[in-house]
This record gives structure tokens, sequence and C-alpha cells, in this order.
């Protein structure tokens, strides 16, 4: 799945329901939409309907389980800069770190480098197998890394969707039931 940084124009509008809707299946992702309804005092099918516009305009993107990678053995967490050979394009070197399952985020960014991956490993010593794999990866020039000692703040979304959710509500206060 590929994402970018620059705003979308076509960004969806959600009101306070959705936040609360999102807020509710992010803390409790198995709770089912009948149970939702009653917490949130709307109708089922409100509730699905909410869920089923979200996950279609992009806003909700899964409903999966989220991993811990340390659970499954891989305690090492490090960022790696890559510097790419100019002229072989950053997709094909993000299809081959693709491949590579200690791989588990790549951007393309602005300054210094290239790409920034996120890259876990069972060790120090694995994570330079995993460097080694990632620097045979063709257009790979360079690549210098840093490890994460202690995630200070995790991965995390659900500010922004209260930040939305609360903007959403502005909107409407502002311009009446007719928007």
């Amino acid at each position: 799945m590929t994402t970018t940084t620059v705003p979308r124009e076509d960004a969806v509008p959600i009101d306070e329901l959705d936040g609360r809707v999102i807020e509710l299946f992010t803390a409790e992702p198995r709770i089912g939409v009948l149970e939702a309804s009653r917490r949130l005092g709307v109708a089922r099918g409100t509730v699905q309907a909410r869920l089923d516009r979200l996950a279609r305009d992009g806003v909700i993107a899964g409903f999966g389980p989220e991993i811990d990678a340390a659970a499954l053995g891989y305690g090492v967490t490090a960022f790696v800069t890559l510097q790419l050979r100019q002229g072989g394009g950053h997709d094909p070197v993000a299809a081959r770190l693709a491949q590579v399952p200690e791989v588990i985020e790549a951007h393309t960014i602005t300054g210094p480098g290239d790409m920034l991956c996120r890259v876990v490993a069972r060790s120090n010593t694995d994570l330079q197998r995993v460097i080694d794999a990632i620097v045979d990866v063709a257009n790979v020039e360079r690549a210098s890394s840093v490890i994460s000692l202690v995630t200070q703040v995790p991965y995390r979304t659900l500010p922004l969707v209260r930040a939305a959710s609360a903007r959403g509500a502005a909107i409407a206060e502002r311009h009446g039931p007719s928007h």
C-alpha cells in the first residue's frame, strides 16, 4: 500500500460520531457492531454505515490485529536510511525491500537519504544480517542505521482522529445542518 504525506484534496471530513466509532473500535477491535451501537447510543445500522463509509473512503485502512514484533522474537528495532543510485528509481528498490520480512516499513524521504526503513531483528548480530540483505538490493548504494532503545511514543492515530472530528464538528456548527 503506497501512502503519501502530501495533503489530499479529497480528504474526508469526519464528525464527532465518526471519531467515537473509530476510537471505540481502536480500543476494542473485537467489540462487534451491535455492542458498539449499544455503547455509542445509536442504531446498529448507523454504526455499520459509518464503518462502511470510513473504510470505503480510506479513513479506516484495516481491521487486522496489531502485531508486537518483540513478542515474535524480534526485539531489536532500527531505522535504516538508504542512499540510492540515481536513475534507478524508488519503486524497484521498494519492491525488493518488501521481500525482506524484517523490513516493516519503507518511505521515500527528503534530506540526505533517499529512503527510510523501519526494520526489526532478533539481535544486534541479526540486525547486521538484515542490513546486509538491504544493501544487497540493486541500486542501494549505502545504508546508515540507528537502533531504537525505547519507544517513547508508539505509533498512534487517535489524537489525529480527535482533532479531525473536532474540526469537522466546528465546520458543521459554522455552516449549519445544510452542509
